[in-house]
């Protein structure tokens, strides 16, 4: 009895699904990608600016406008609230290189709720501590 191995991946030919000899391309490399609560920062400092200067005339209208309900636009710039050293922290957090977000904007809402920039500046230290050690 003879065996014959062989490598083979499918592909798309011509629009059609077709067994292709040899072994499969290598999958590109993906570029380190901005954590989401950077750019969800970065957008709340946006839209501050934006219904500062009248461009905007209330956040509801940006709700509308950024294709989000009114209480998802409301957790966005309640990251106003945050300490500045704090908000600064977030727009500069490393770029993510594989997996899930290490900080999300669920997780800063309890530091949000905080009403001194000392106790806030305190979870802060907290949670990226409990952040670090977890990965």
């Amino acid at each position: 009895m003879t065996t014959v191995t062989r490598e083979f991946h499918y592909g798309i030919k011509s629009k059609r699904k077709r067994i292709i000899l040899g072994p499969a391309p290598k999958e590109p490399k993906l570029p380190p990608r901005i954590p989401r609560v950077s750019k969800l920062m970065a957008l709340a400092i946006r839209f501050d600016h934006l219904l500062n200067k009248g461009i905007i005339h209330d956040q509801s209208e940006l709700a509308r406008l950024a294709h989000v309900t009114q209480p998802r636009m409301t957790q966005i710039m309640n990251l106003l609230h945050l300490a500045p050293d704090i908000q600064e922290a977030i727009l500069h957090l490393p770029p993510v290189k594989s997996g899930k977000d290490p900080i999300k904007e669920r997780d800063l809402r309890p530091i949000n709720s905080l009403v001194g920039w000392k106790e806030q500046r305190k979870a802060w230290k907290q949670h990226c501590i409990t952040v670090n050690t977890s990965m």
